[in-house]
C-alpha cells in the first residue's frame, strides 16, 4: 500500500524514467508481442511443406500406375497374353493403398487410358479406366477419341503431346485431386492438382481390348 501510495503521488517524469528502467517481464511482453507472428510463420511452413509433399506423393502415383498397367498381362497358352478388367481393377487397388490416407477416392481420380493407332495410323484412345468417385474427366478426350482419322493429335500438354507408332500402345496416367489446406484457406486456395505419367507396355500383350475372363469383375468404366 505505501508502495503504491508513493508510485501515485510521484511526479509524472519520474515515474516515466522509472518505468524505463524497469526491464522485468520483458521476455513475456516479446513472446506475447511476437507468438502471434510465429504461430502463422509456422503453420504457413507446415501448409507449404504439406501441399510439397503432396505434389511428389500424386506424381509418383501416376508413375506407378502407368508402371504397374505396362507389365500387367494374364498369359495364355498358344496366344498372345491378356490384359484384363481384373488386372486394371488390381493396379486400382495398389494406388488405393498407396494413398489410403488421402481420402482419394472421394476427393481425386485416376484416368488410365491405352494411347494405340487406328487403322488410319492416327492417334487413338482404344479403352480408358477410371478410379475415383469425383467427376473429373481426361483432359485430352474420352474412350474412343481419335478412332477415325488423323486429326487426334495424341495425349499430353501443348509442347509435350506424346503420341505412340504402330503396333505399340502406351498407358498414359492422368491423377487430378481436390488439394484442401490445413490451415489457411484464405491464402492456399482450395484446388486441383493434376498429375501425368506415361508408360510403353513392355512386353508383348493382345492390345484389341481388354478382357474379362473368370474370375470376371466389374468393368471401372469412366
Amino acid at each position: 500500500m505505501l508502495k503504491r501510495l508513493s508510485l501515485r503521488h510521484m511526479p509524472i517524469g519520474r515515474l516515466l524514467q522509472r518505468l524505463r528502467r524497469d526491464t522485468s517481464a520483458v521476455t513475456v511482453v516479446e513472446l506475447g508481442v511476437s507468438l502471434p507472428f510465429l504461430m502463422v510463420l509456422s503453420l504457413g511452413s507446415m501448409e507449404m511443406v504439406n501441399l510439397a509433399i503432396l505434389h511428389v506423393r500424386l506424381n509418383q502415383l501416376a508413375i506407378a500406375v502407368a508402371d504397374n498397367a505396362s507389365r500387367a498381362k494374364q498369359s495364355v497358352v498358344g496366344g498372345a497374353p491378356m490384359f484384363r478388367e481384373y488386372d486394371v481393377n488390381q493396379v486400382f487397388t495398389g494406388a488405393s493403398i498407396s494413398v489410403g490416407d488421402l481420402d482419394f477416392a472421394d476427393n481425386g481420380r485416376v484416368i488410365l487410358s491405352s494411347l494405340q493407332t487406328n487403322s488410319s495410323g492416327g492417334q487413338w484412345i482404344q479403352w480408358q479406366r477410371c478410379w475415383g468417385n469425383t467427376a473429373y474427366v481426361s483432359r485430352y478426350g474420352v474412350q474412343g477419341t481419335g478412332a477415325t482419322g488423323t486429326s487426334f493429335a495424341g495425349m499430353g500438354q501443348t509442347g509435350h503431346v506424346i503420341t505412340v507408332e504402330s503396333p505399340y500402345a502406351i498407358m498414359f496416367v492422368e491423377v487430378a485431386y481436390k488439394y484442401q489446406p490445413l490451415f489457411f484457406g484464405t491464402i492456399f486456395k482450395t484446388t486441383v492438382i493434376r498429375k501425368e505419367a506415361a508408360m510403353y507396355v513392355r512386353d508383348d500383350r493382345d492390345l484389341t481390348k481388354i478382357y474379362n475372363p473368370a474370375p470376371t469383375v466389374t468393368a471401372a468404366t469412366c
